[in-house]
């Protein structure tokens, strides 16, 4: 006797903090990226910052006793998270400046085809030290360092306990200063 195929199950229905969140999304999102872009997050990160706003706001609806409008709670959601975004930014441009001018990179020369030559150099010499890093240091400072994950969400991540992964971190910035003191001094890179 033949099974009958399952029928796919119906979409669960929104509870009600869903449905809020919803609609505050509906009145408000285009305050939201207004605010966060004032605010000075950069373009690329906009849609990701706001959804990080409503993220925050369906968390702690719970929280929200009316105090105050809910346009006014938002607006504080917003001003928290584009600081967190433009702490961030700041930290990747900070990183990138410091991995250029480490590896000698000049950005004003990076379309010339000795700027090209110093990029790809750069980035060859940036994967031969995160080769030689233990991997699960490897890891922790890719996604911290690299793609802006927090400590918290990379525990996560790498289902480790916050502070076995900020130790992980810690060695690997060690680790990672300690190769990169050594390519600086390498004599083949001293050569040019």
């Amino acid at each position: 006797m033949a099974l009958a195929p399952s029928e796919p199950a119906a979409p669960a229905e929104p509870s009600s903090a869903e449905k809020r969140v919803q609609q505050m999304y509906e009145e408000h999102a285009a305050m939201v990226w207004r605010g966060l872009r004032r605010l000075g997050v950069h373009d690329a990160s906009l849609e990701d910052a706001v959804q990080d706003v409503f993220l925050v706001a369906h968390r702690r609806l719970a929280d929200f006793k009316g105090r105050s409008s809910l346009k006014t709670w938002l607006y504080g959601i917003v001003v928290r998270v584009a600081k967190d975004h433009r702490r961030n930014q700041a930290r990747q441009a900070y990183r990138a400046e410091r991995l250029a001018q480490g590896l000698s990179v000049s950005p004003d020369n990076s379309s010339s085809p000795a700027g090209v030559a110093e990029r790809r150099e750069a980035n060859r010499a940036l994967h031969a030290i995160l080769e030689s890093l233990d991997e699960e240091q490897r890891e922790v400072l890719i996604m911290v360092e690299l793609e802006d994950f927090s400590v918290r969400e990379a525990a996560a991540a790498l289902a480790l306990r916050v502070r076995t992964c900020q130790r992980r971190l810690k060695a690997a910035h060690a680790a990672f200063e300690k190769r990169f003191a050594l390519y600086r001094q390498s004599p083949e890179r001293n050569k040019s």
